[in-house]
């Protein structure tokens, strides 16, 4: 720039102008001088970028700039890089997203998103966030995506794709394809933190519309978060004052609250880990201003996960006390973030006594000299009132209320409403503390609040004759416009029961009505007018003055009042009073509300949280129903136990799988898992660049198995992660008790342990998603040999017991049998083959049981949290017409069907798994490893 004299000069001009006319006269010629040179066509690279300067800073000081463009799109192509930069910047600034030429340049940026330059890659990555039209990104979207995961991109190219694709995603969600969901994940195990942040960044906005695609960033973010927090395995660059990384470890906090908690002990250990230091760290208040407020920054994130996880009551006990701390802070920030996270914190906790403690300084915090600290503290006080302390928290509300900002009278008096109506022990308070909150709130108060204190008193018999004296007493003096439609509400509908009252008589009742009808608006006039359609049939005695209002109101400019008026004077003038007649029926929604307080109202009617006040505008009346159903008891005979087999049946089509679907796994998937199918380790799979081997036990209804994956290759990998999937859940709960590591060296190993759990009868297998980096994403799908069978055990009975016992089991649900054949692929069957494949289920083989002696008895017992269940066997073969048929009883439902799909499955294969490889223990299992430690 110092070097072109002429733009030095142009930009001196311009400041030395000392009036409007003479700098717009400086530009004008400039502009033309600028136009003449682009028409000649003459000139070189620099020039180019010279007159392009030139216009750029015309622009930015605001003038219309209407040439040039072409000449900025063609300088992107120079091989200069100075030249090529200017170029970029012209484009970004010049061309918006719909722009004619827009499609010109993209070639150009294809073109240097390839280069082998990073910084022409940088330039380019630039020019398609700023301007980012839909166009440009589906067309680059791809080319930035390779940047962010090529392993020769440097770091600040990543961290520019990353953000580039953010940018892109936010204002056009489907160019982030759904396939990359698993490589933007791993880079969050990058090892600089500046990428590290900037694909955090890009995962937390795709987590939020994606939860489901990116719930492998749970684990990324929470081993990330300790290994910061922890282990301190940070660069010196990325401490702020002492804290590493504090705007890293914001994002992953906040990602960890973008999922439910999890259900992995192990990685919950880990986020507890984490939380515990972060709360050991801010022990310790720093003097230090920017110190101290990043450290805060952390602390509060920390505090909203804690809320979120609702597990750790220990530390939540821990963080009341320091909250209390910060909402007397002199800082107006740390008040309201104090506040904020206690409001959290009250919705959440088991017991409101560690916030009860901190009352006075709550109810303080609603005269705070800032408005959003008094919005907070309202939330606050909502959040923390219950049956104990509702009553001088409502009390304390109603004397702020006559000082309160306008701005929040509106949402005080629904909030109060609420707490009102919840947490009402006494019929009479609910009334008289209801009625004097619309007094005192005049216009602030919400058409649903007087709406809904009609709809209580019309539900709770006990209320009607107080609620009528009170209005009437408030009638009777100045009182606001929304009493006044209660109040004719009421006595129309209940002002009967106090007509024989002291000053209560019906004329008063009229009087009082009619006084309001002159200062009402001709809402409430209407509302009055029906009230006293009612009073012509309740109090006869006073129908002439009825009629006179009648009368007077049918002559009313107003056409709704005119129309009623006279339509109710034609009711009350009719030769009789059927129509008016009262008519008594029951209410039906008498459970709306009740007194008795917060476990009473817990299932009545809420006024709902608003929008950015936490209150909706309107009342839900909640309407419980009862069903009633029958639950049938199916029964079976006896009869035809241990029937022959029927073989004259067609044979049925091959049975399905319950295998995951072989689309989901990988290639050879099948190889390991049906040799480990019943052998407890082994190699499950391997190739060229990993092995990963097994070794398992199972005692009763739990099960621990070791993941053993090692590194085959020459160089080592990143970024490894494992996934469990459990389709069998809730019947098969699984944990983890560690996570591999990872990076693994080359010819390197990592371990993970997870435990087995039967919760109930399954029969689909987990699989497991093994991905890591070795240059590009090398993913493997496997599935898991743990089935019903691994829970059963061998249990022997005499024949008359088994006969006994599978009499007494019957059939109906406790019954299961399938007739089927063999696969198409499958070879012959055999004697042998059959028994030994009964036995390695799990099933005790019992002699002398069946009369045909082909036919194979067994008797087992499944072992589940529930406890254990016996199970009875029948397997009936056809050798010569390759069939089986399997019948198994149970005294548990679910579990016969279970276990002989299960049956099915292995038996239609017609062979035994390939042991030939059993005795090849994985790499690194050592036969001494302690296994009954887990149980």
């Amino acid at each position: 720039m110092s070097s072109m004299r002429g733009l030095v000069q142009f930009i001196a001009d311009l400041r030395n102008a000392r009036a409007r006319e003479l700098e717009e006269k400086r530009v004008n010629k400039e502009l033309a001088n600028i136009r003449q040179k682009f028409k000649s066509g003459n000139l070189d690279g620099y020039q180019k970028k010279k007159y392009v300067c030139k216009l750029l800073y015309v622009y930015i000081q605001g003038y219309d700039v209407d040439f040039g463009h072409l000449e900025a799109v063609n300088l992107i192509s120079s091989n200069k890089y100075s030249e090529k930069q200017i170029g970029y910047l012209a484009v970004t600034l010049f061309l918006h997203e719909e722009h004619e030429l827009l499609h010109l340049v993209v070639n150009s940026i294809r073109k240097d998103l390839l280069d082998q330059n990073e910084l022409n890659n940088c330039l380019a990555l630039h020019a398609v966030a700023n301007v980012g039209s839909r166009e440009m990104g589906e067309a680059l979207s791809t080319d930035v995506h390779r940047l962010l995961i090529s392993p020769t991109s440097k770091a600040f190219v990543k961290k520019k794709a990353a953000l580039t694709l953010l940018r892109l995603y936010r204002k056009y969600p489907s160019i982030v394809q759904n396939q990359w969901a698993e490589r933007i994940i791993s880079l969050m195990d990058d090892p600089d933190m500046g990428v590290t942040l900037s694909v955090t960044s890009l995962v937390m906005a795709l987590a939020q519309d994606r939860p489901e695609e990116y719930r492998g960033s749970y684990v990324k973010a929470a081993q990330r978060l300790k290994r910061i927090v922890v282990d301190n395995d940070i660069a010196p660059d990325y401490l702020y004052y002492r804290v590493p990384c504090p705007w890293l470890q914001v994002k992953l906090l906040r990602l960890l609250q973008y999922y439910p908690p999890s259900g992995d002990s192990h990685v919950r250990d880990i986020i507890r880990e984490s939380l515990q230091q972060i709360m050991q760290i801010a022990m310790d208040t720093p003097k230090n201003v920017q110190q101290n407020n990043a450290q805060n920054a952390v602390l509060f994130e920390a505090i909203n996960l804690l809320i979120h996880l609702d597990t750790e009551h220990t530390l939540m006990m821990q963080i009341s006390s320091r909250l209390g701390k910060y909402i007397q802070s002199r800082e107006t920030n740390v008040r309201y973030l104090g506040l904020e996270a206690m409001t959290h914190f009250a919705a959440r906790a088991e017991t409101l006594d560690p916030i009860k403690k901190h009352q006075n300084i709550i109810l303080g915090s609603l005269r705070d000299r800032d408005i959003s600290v008094r919005r907070k503290g309202l939330d606050l006080v909502y959040s923390m009132c219950d049956s104990t302390n509702a009553a001088p928290i409502v009390n304390e509300l109603m004397r702020y209320l006559q000082s309160a900002d306008y701005a929040i009278r509106e949402e005080m008096v629904l909030k109060v409403a609420i707490l009102t109506e919840k947490y009402a022990t006494d019929a009479q308070w609910y009334i008289d503390v209801t009625l004097k909150l619309l007094s005192l709130a005049g216009d602030h108060v919400n058409d649903e609040v007087w709406q809904r204190v009609i709809q209580i008193v019309t539900n709770n018999e006990e209320l009607q004759a107080y609620a009528a004296q009170t209005l009437l007493t408030y009638l009777k003096s100045d009182c606001h416009e929304s009493l006044v439609k209660i109040g004719c509400y009421v006595l129309g509908e209940f002002g009967h029961l106090i007509a024989d009252n002291q000053g209560s008589s019906p004329i008063e009742q009229f009087l009082a009505l009619q006084a309001k009808m002159m200062t009402s608006t001709d809402n409430t006039r209407a509302m009055i007018l029906s009230s006293f359609v009612k009073f012509v049939n309740l109090f006869p005695e006073i129908k002439p003055q009825l009629l006179h209002i009648f009368r007077l109101y049918s002559h009313s400019p107003d056409p709704e009042l005119q129309q009623r008026a006279f339509e109710y004077l034609s009711l009350a003038t009719l030769p009789t009073d059927d129509l008016l007649r009262t008519k008594t029926a029951g209410t039906t929604d008498k459970k709306t509300w009740v007194v008795g307080g917060k476990d009473a109202n817990s299932d009545g009617a809420e006024i709902l949280m608003a929008q950015n006040t936490g209150l909706k505008r309107s009342f839900t009346t909640i309407v419980h129903g009862t069903s009633t159903g029958t639950n049938g008891t199916a029964t079976s005979s006896a009869t035809g136990d241990l029937a022959g087999l029927d073989l004259s049946a067609p044979t049925p089509p091959p049975p399905s799988t319950n295998m995951a679907s072989a689309a989901n796994l990988s290639p050879d998937w099948e190889i390991g898992y049906n040799r480990l199918y019943f052998s407890d380790e082994g190699v499950l799979f391997q190739d060229a660049q990993i092995q990963v081997g097994l070794r398992s036990e199972f005692r009763g209804h739990l099960g621990v198995l070791k993941l053993y994956i090692s590194n085959r290759s020459s160089f080592p990998i990143g970024s490894l992660t494992t996934t469990v999937d459990n389709p069998s859940a809730p019947h098969l709960r699984i944990d983890s008790k560690s996570l591999p590591e990872p990076s693994v060296p080359a010819s390197g190993q990592t371990q993970q342990t997870l435990f087995f759990e039967a919760k109930g009868p399954f029969s689909k297998a987990p699989t497991i998603r093994i991905s890591y980096l070795a240059g590009a994403l090398q993913a493997y799908t496997l599935q898991l040999p743990i089935l019903m069978h691994r829970y059963l055990e061998p249990s022997t009975l005499t024949p008359e017991d088994f006969f006994k016992r599978w009499r007494q089991i019957g059939g109906g649900p406790l019954e299961a049998q399938n007739t089927f054949g063999l696969v198409a692929k499958a070879g012959g069957i055999s004697e042998g083959f059959t028994r030994r494949l009964v036995e390695q289920f799990g099933w005790k083989l019992l002699s002398g049981v069946d009369p045909i002696s082909t036919n194979i008895v067994g008797c087992a017992v499944y072992h589940s949290a529930q406890g254990k269940t016996g199970c009875l066997l029948r397997l009936e073969p056809n050798y010569e017409r390759k069939m089986y048929r399997v019948t198994i009883r149970a005294t548990q439902e679910e579990i016969p069907q279970a276990l002989a799909r299960q049956m099915e499955e292995r038996l239609s294969q017609g062979s035994l798994p390939d042991r030939s490889h059993v005795r090849e223990k994985p790499k690194g299992i050592n036969v001494d490893d302690n296994f009954t430690s887990g149980y």
